[in-house]
């Protein structure tokens, strides 16, 4: 988009009694709902500072660091708007990069369904809280690492999904390669935008493949249902004195 088609305003969220004002650049015109994801990340990174500092003021300290990727190998959870943004980050990339990337998801889309995961997840059993629970384990347990996982950090930072940006530890580093709800101290959140997220723009791929999207299905998925969203579903509405961010936050 051209220069002239963003536009810049204070956006003004209440934690509890608590304001937040956050400085977020849009696009002025309706755009397709992916388009609207940078707000959702700034808004992630705002949420997750405030978790930070209020882990550091009990003397605790994020002990994620460039490198460790031990999380990167977890079934992450990501919501159907970001299936197309990551589809097109894809699509972006040059020669041979982008077919090396696309080998990886197939590859590892080919593991899970040959070791019966997927089928699990849509059974019975991976219905229920425990049953999905255990099949998460299972799944890190595989040690199939992210497709954008190189050297033990994210080569998509800029662009990796909103669950992975509020997913930080104060615990020791080494916990992570076997996690434990003892041995993992996740940091809190007031609110994860992820959540909200997961609830709009639910369009075919996620009424046909089910809610719970990870990310290694995303370019499958987005090739089987080419995004179809009316480009008028814009939840921002800037104003001449800031910026009005509507979003159903009650359901977080």
């Amino acid at each position: 988009m051209a220069e002239d088609e963003w536009i810049t305003g204070q956006v003004t969220l209440r934690v509890g009694n608590v304001p937040l004002d956050l400085e977020m650049t849009v696009p002025a015109q309706p755009v397709k709902p992916h388009r609207m994801l940078p707000i959702f990340h700034k808004m992630s990174e705002a949420f997750a500072d405030i978790g930070v500092q209020a882990e550091a003021a009990e003397g605790k300290n994020v002990s994620c660091k460039a490198g460790c990727g031990a999380c990167c190998s977890q079934a992450v959870p990501i919501s159907e708007m970001e299936v197309y943004h990551i589809s097109e980050v894809v699509n972006a990339m040059p020669e041979p990069r982008r077919t090396e990337i696309r080998e990886r998801f197939a590859r590892s889309l080919r593991h899970f369904r040959e070791t019966g995961w997927f089928a699990a997840l849509r059974s019975r059993k991976g219905q229920t809280w425990a049953g999905a629970e255990e099949l998460v384990l299972k799944y890190f347990r595989e040690n199939v690492p992210c497709p954008f996982l190189e050297n033990g950090s994210c080569s998509i930072y800029e662009h990796r999904p909103v669950v992975c940006r509020e997913y930080l530890v104060t615990s020791d580093p080494k916990n992570c390669s076997s996690p434990t709800a003892e041995g993992v101290r996740v940091v809190g959140l007031p609110i994860k935008p992820s959540s909200v997220l997961g609830k709009m723009a639910v369009g075919e791929a996620s009424k046909n493949e089910g809610l719970f999207i990870i990310l290694i299905m995303a370019l499958e998925l987005a090739e089987k249902y080419p995004e179809a969203y009316p480009a008028d579903g814009v939840w921002v509405w800037l104003k001449p004195f800031g910026a009005v961010f509507e979003a159903d936050l009650a359901c977080v």
